[in-house]
């Protein structure tokens, strides 16, 4: 065992190597952040210092995109540059000059300066922050200088906001600092730089002297320093603990303090995180409480589980981070866990059993400090009652089970005994009395097996006993008279409790991974669950069934509602909510707080209020309810229920997301519709009203000058135009009448070239310059159709075939019957439809090029017809003719409905 734990530590760490592969990787780039607490610091003068010395070295360095500010040393600074371009970005009526990404990626330089990480990039840019320009640039191969101040970082946003009064909505997640290669901080005393303000160096002065008033007062820029001061230590003690993982080094390397309290059943554990913290506090260190989860621990009691989840919840709410891992010992877990992260200092509980039981079962505290090396351990005393005395509490444990388990595991260790018993009895007069021994050794395997080590320890016992008093000479006695026996029945002894102990632990280490391997095959289940569904309900119902069922526990969930918040879906689903839960869980999604049973708000509660949240912001909320007393959920149910809660969070923005992006799609087009009706309106509408207007003003003012010729052309022009307008209003309101779904067309029988001659008669004006070809099947049946409607297509279909062929040319109407449907052709001698718009053709106000024929319209008409055909339950589709230049618009009805009509209406 120590062998293999030395080996196990002498490896370095998988995550560890992969990490630094993943940063080596080639064709990857590197990126430099200079990382400053304030503006004017001289992130980008120290930017293009370095950049310069590299491209002393030879270095192909380009300016992607400097911000100088009208500074002048840097403005110096930045000659001598090879700069990019800019891009030319037109928005909202203004020019905007953004990094020019595809220039540089076609450039392909070694080294890019690309300065304030933190811009917002202006719409229709290649991505809408700059930070995602860099990550595109480091993919393709290019390094990265950029500058970033400490108030962009995301995760102390908040932070600054609450020193500077200030709210920055630019910021840069924190995985891109944790990416970087390097962060270098440029530092600057809060005295010199507002010097640099008052001198003009950073802002033009009236703009300095405002700003020292307010965001550059000294205590502000003593709070951004040090904040930028901790973020770059942090970056570099990352990086420090990567090395040593990665090199197998097992520290501690003292560069840094840290702290690791180790929490069990302990009633002191409390104490212990407690101490923890003044620990961390005086030595402004990080800190993490750590429990260990061995074999034993699946037999704990709930009281002594509620332990443990207290003391883990404290040191989270005391600032620390809660730490579980499984380990076969308890020293070597801790131990182990300490080296790997470069912890320098532990605090566990002193042990408070006598001398003797130590020698026999061993200490933790006594092990733990000869392992720890250079590592410094804190042994604290136990809490002492109101009279000075100790309390009897265990300390941390050994890591060995404690005597337990049913009368029934007992019961079956003394009836394995007797079969094996019985077994050898049997077998006695064939086998020789070692061979039997064997027949006891099946039996202390099978119980340790089936229920552990102490029943394991009294069949071992029973069967060493059963086995000299009923095989070994003088028989039926426990006295052995010769030597080798007694040898024999020792050796039989020590090979029974050491197979037992060893099967035992094999046995609960077996069920806690068959645990673990549960658990994690019903998180892989509900997440792929999860991928799958697409309606809000539905996962809502699935999210609060699994965790029922994995918890034991009842569950609401409660989702946004305007201004409030109300229950979305529950599990079982008759649970209900009072107006005091509806407060606290309220309470919950508006502070992003945990409230109710086993909290710090609300703690005696029955419901326990848990907030969702995803990197955007609060998601929902979890109540949580069971009827079992004490802590609602163990460290163990915690983190499933933080993954669980997880997994359903992101699930649901999904959704969200989804349904903002349809609402967006159709905020789009409604926004592309409304703009083409205007246009429609401002133009086509327009233009008969000019026509009408002109002639009816030149009527009036040059009536007497005018010829009746004249004057009739006048009146036919107004009359026409009129007709146009007339047209074009009927569209719209034919549209509106579409989308609103008041159309109900009223079917009737009709003879199709009666509708035919209707429409040519309406559409005569429009076709005077064309030849107008109609051919109907002869016996054609009667159709079931509206009338109205049917006449107001062919009228579209005739004007749109005028607009679209040239003057003298054919239009041709056909109508035939097949077995299936009757069909109804229009077809025309124009140009035909281009390719691209022949999906698009029915559009609502779109309109097909057409060149100078193209005649005015609303680009209604198409749209209309295939409201109207299938509004009366036929099809319209557009095609290109096969046997000349020319478009066809086909017509179906299906056959079945006008041979079943035709016949009722015959009989």
């Amino acid at each position: 065992m120590t062998e293999e734990r030395q080996d196990r530590e002498s490896r370095p760490s998988p995550e560890a190597l992969l990490k630094q592969a993943s940063q080596e990787a080639p064709g990857r780039g590197r990126l430099k952040i200079f990382l400053g607490a304030a503006p004017g610091v001289g992130k980008t003068y120290e930017m293009l210092s370095q950049a310069r010395q590299r491209r002393l070295d030879g270095v192909d360095a380009v300016i992607g995109v400097v911000e100088t500010h009208g500074r002048v040393e840097t403005d110096l600074l930045s000659k001598g540059f090879e700069t990019v371009p800019k891009k030319r970005i037109l928005y909202k009526g203004q020019v905007l000059a953004e990094m020019d990404m595809d220039a540089i990626l076609q450039r392909r330089p070694r080294l890019v300066l690309v300065d304030e990480l933190a811009h917002t990039n202006a719409p229709g840019s290649r991505h809408p922050k700059r930070y995602m320009d860099v990550e595109e640039l480091l993919a393709s191969g290019m390094d990265v200088y950029t500058t970033l101040n400490v108030q962009h970082i995301e995760s102390l946003n908040d932070v600054v906001a609450k020193i500077t009064r200030v709210h920055v909505r630019e910021t840069v997640p924190d995985s891109i600092i944790d990416r970087a290669d390097e962060v270098e901080l440029v530092d600057l005393t809060p005295e010199d730089l507002i010097q640099r303000l008052r001198e003009g160096k950073v802002y033009m002065p009236a703009q300095a002297e405002q700003a020292i008033r307010n965001y550059f007062m000294p205590g502000n820029l003593t709070a951004l320093r040090e904040l930028a001061l901790r973020r770059t230590a942090q970056r570099v003690d990352e990086q420090m603990v990567d090395f040593m993982r990665a090199h197998a080094i097992a520290g501690p390397w003292e560069a840094s303090e840290r702290v690791l309290v180790c929490v069990s059943e302990n009633p002191c554990s409390m104490s212990l995180v407690r101490y923890a913290r003044r620990l961390a506090d005086r030595l402004h260190a990080s800190w993490t409480a750590l429990h260990i989860e061995t074999t034993r621990s699946h037999r704990l009691s709930e009281k002594e589980r509620g332990r443990i989840s207290e003391a883990l919840r404290l040191a989270q709410q005391l600032g620390a981070q809660a730490v579980t891992i499984p380990a076969a010992d308890i020293v070597d877990g801790i131990v182990e866990y300490a080296r790997v992260n470069n912890y320098t200092h532990i605090v566990i509980a002193r042990s408070d059993r006598s001398r003797w039981s130590e020698l026999v079962r061993g200490s933790v505290t006594h092990r733990l400090i000869r392992r720890a090396g250079g590592i410094s351990v804190h042994v604290i005393a136990p809490e002492r009652g109101p009279e000075g005395e100790e309390q009897d509490v265990p300390s941390v444990g050994n890591g060995r089970p404690k005597p337990g388990g049913q009368v029934r595991d007992y019961a079956d260790s003394i009836v394995a005994v007797l079969v094996a018993l019985g077994i050898g009895l049997l077998l006695q007069q064939i086998l020789a009395i070692a061979s039997i021994a064997l027949v006891f050794l099946t039996a202390v395997l099978v119980i340790a097996i089936a229920h552990g080590l102490w029943p394991a320890l009294l069949a071992s016992v029973l069967s060493a006993l059963a086995y000299n008093f009923f095989f070994l000479p003088p028989l039926y006695t426990f006295t052995i008279t010769a030597p080798e026996n007694v040898v024999t029945l020792f050796f039989f002894t020590l090979i029974a409790v050491v197979t037992s102990n060893l099967t035992a632990r094999v046995r609960a280490q077996a069920l806690v991974a068959r645990g673990r391997a549960k658990m994690t095959e019903d998180l892989y289940q509900f997440s792929r669950k999860l991928a799958g569904v697409i309606a809000l309900d539905d996962l809502l119902w699935a999210t609060v069934y699994q965790i029922a069922a994995m918890l034991k526990v009842r569950v609401v969930l409660l989702l946004p509602e305007g201004e409030t918040i109300g229950v979305r879906a529950g599990y079982p689903p008759e649970d209900s909510l009072e107006d005091a839960d509806l407060a606290a869980a309220k309470w919950v999604w508006q502070t992003g707080r945990e409230a109710g049973r086993g909290s710090d708000t609300l703690p005696g509660a029955k419901w326990l209020f848990l907030p969702m949240r995803t990197a955007r912001g609060p998601v929902g909320v979890v109540g949580l309810d069971s009827d079992s007393s004490g802590p609602l959920l163990s460290p163990d149910q915690r983190r499933l229920f933080d993954a669980l809660a997880d997994q359903s969070a992101l699930a649901i923005e999904r959704i969200n997301l989804a349904q903002d992006v349809d609402r967006a799609r159709i905020a789009a087009e409604t926004e592309k519709l409304r703009s083409a009706m205007l246009t429609s309106i401002s133009h086509d509408l327009r233009t008969p009203l000019a026509s009408i207007l002109g002639s009816a003003t030149s009527l009036k003012s040059y009536r007497a000058t005018l010829d009746e010729k004249e004057q009739n052309q006048l009146i036919e022009t107004i009359k026409e135009e009129a007709e146009r307008l007339n047209r074009f209003i009927s569209d719209l309101l034919d549209m509106t009448r579409l989308e609103a779904g008041a159309i109900q067309p009223k079917s009737e029988l009709v003879d199709l070239g009666d509708i035919v001659g209707s429409a040519l008669g309406r559409a005569g004006t429009l076709l005077a310059g064309h030849k107008i070809k109609i051919e109907l099947q002869p016996e054609l049946p009667m159709v079931k159709l509206d009338p109205v409607l049917f006449e107001q297509v062919l009228f579209n279909l005739f004007d749109n075939a005028a607009k679209y062929a040239p003057v003298g040319t054919v239009i041709s109407l056909h109508a035939e019957q097949n077995p299936q449907s009757i069909v109804i052709r229009v077809m025309d001698e124009g140009e035909g439809i281009p390719d691209a718009d022949l999906e698009r053709i029915f559009d609502k106000f779109y309109r097909a090029r057409a060149g100078d024929r193209q005649r005015a319209g609303t680009g209604l008409g198409l749209a209309i017809c295939r409201g109207f055909v299938e509004a009366m339950g036929g099809t319209i589709s557009a095609a290109n003719r096969h046997d000349r230049k020319g478009a066809v618009f086909t017509i179906r009805f299906p056959m079945t409905a006008h041979i079943e009509t035709a016949r009722e209406h015959a009989a």
